[in-house]
């Protein structure tokens, strides 16, 4: 659905169960990740967690943490569709990738699915290249890693 009003959103920090929550909203996530993937990956690790706002509604999240002292995985994030074309997808990137450079990191890596096509788009519109592909056999689930210099 396409949207030409401006929407007014906020962004802010999250909790995981605010994550879990918008995540199991989201069609594209046919499985999202249970509460223990959430701990085995941030359990020792800087993280941030994001969310969108709506008038009072959840709207979207971005959850990413750090690979090590120079690199930020953008792990998971997703908009609910009423909620696409807004900006919000963009304005939650904007706000990790500020928070991460603000802790001295110098890139960001992400990595989508073949099938994710709006997303890889997004991420290359956004300055992301293209590291490798992880191959699988369905086509459509190959892996591809992004990165992006925040020097």
């Amino acid at each position: 659905m396409e949207n030409h009003t401006p929407m007014e959103f906020e962004i802010s920090e999250a909790t995981i169960d605010d994550i879990i929550s918008i995540s199991h909203q989201i069609p594209e996530f046919h499985d999202p990740y249970g509460r223990q993937e959430y701990e085995k990956r941030l359990k020792e690790v800087p993280f941030l967690a994001l969310k969108a706002v709506c008038k009072g509604k959840d709207a979207g999240f971005k959850l990413g943490y750090e690979m090590n002292k120079d690199y930020f995985y953008s792990w998971f994030g997703g908009i609910l569709p009423e909620y696409r074309q807004a900006g919000i997808a963009h304005a939650l990137a904007t706000a990790q990738e500020k928070w991460a450079k603000s802790k001295g990191y110098k890139f960001i890596h992400l990595k989508t699915r073949n099938m994710f096509k709006p997303m890889l788009i997004f991420a290359l519109k956004n300055g992301f290249n293209i590291l490798k592909i992880e191959e699988r056999e369905d086509i459509r689930e190959h892996r591809i890693l992004l990165e992006k210099s925040i020097q």
